[in-house]
């Protein structure tokens, strides 16, 4: 399969609601990224909001991912606005995930920022991407994937406005923002726990009523199956460096007894 056919193929799986999983990346570590590409992920997410990946890293990460042949690569961009949001598609990535949208209006924003005119407002300048999506702009806007952040309680208060946008192709739940925004004293707090499931609830229900993808993050398989029994369509799993600890410690606690 071609990177620009699987760029092509997971866009229309996004929009066909189909089940996909995927992994997240938060450190700057290309040969990492390119082993984690090979275990079978439909995706693979750089975090360039709170990971410790620049624009270098980014570029690296994404020219990893497709060296696996496998999955393709998403951005998380650090801000809802158009130079990160067209930086990241010119490297190469099928899609951009949009933190802490509040509105319809800025869901909106995020969706022009990555289309070229006349839909959208990204430059244009295809540096990289024109090996994976293509140089014609009406094909790139039909194959790039944007996804809005709901974490903030006006994000989940205008939630089924904001799936309502055109050219959104689906929503991400950010767990720990969205604990705090229905009033969790910290990301993992269990005080909230019935408060918390009801806003998943709300989010998952307003995207399958606009017939868009519905995401999430979660921190572990076990989490991510529950959720897409659940109805939530597009799942990601835990990151890079969260298991890198995680998996090193068993060894050690195995190895003391």
């Amino acid at each position: 399969m071609t990177r620009r056919t699987a760029a092509r193929d997971f866009a229309a799986r996004v929009r066909a609601r189909d089940r996909i999983l995927g992994y997240w990346s938060v450190i700057d570590s290309p040969v990492s990224t390119e082993w984690l590409a090979h275990v079978g992920w439909d995706y693979i997410a750089l975090d360039l909001q709170h990971g410790l990946i620049g624009y270098s890293g980014m570029l690296a990460g994404i020219t990893a991912i497709d060296a696996a042949e496998g999955p393709v690569g998403l951005v998380r961009v650090e801000s809802n606005d158009p130079t990160p949001i067209g930086r990241a598609l010119d490297a190469g990535a099928a899609g951009v995930i949009v933190p802490l949208v509040n509105s319809a209006e800025e869901a909106a924003a995020a969706v022009a920022s990555a289309k070229y005119p006349p839909v959208g407002v990204r430059s244009y300048g295809p540096m990289r991407s024109q090996l994976r999506i293509g140089p014609v702009p009406a094909e790139a806007n039909s194959e790039t994937i944007v996804l809005a952040m709901i974490e903030t309680p006006q994000g989940l208060a205008n939630v089924a406005e904001i799936c309502a946008v055109e050219g959104l192709d689906g929503i991400y739940v950010g767990p720990s923002d969205l604990r705090i925004a229905v009033g969790g004293a910290h990301s993992n707090d269990p005080a909230v726990d019935a408060e918390f499931e009801a806003a998943l609830t709300t989010i998952r229900e307003a995207a399958a009523a606009a017939g868009i993808t519905a995401g999430i993050h979660t921190a572990s398989g076990e989490l991510a199956a529950k959720r897409l029994a659940e109805g939530y369509t597009l799942a990601t799993v835990a990151s890079d460096l969260t298991h890198l600890k995680a998996v090193s410690q068993s060894h050690l606690d195995a190895a003391r007894g």
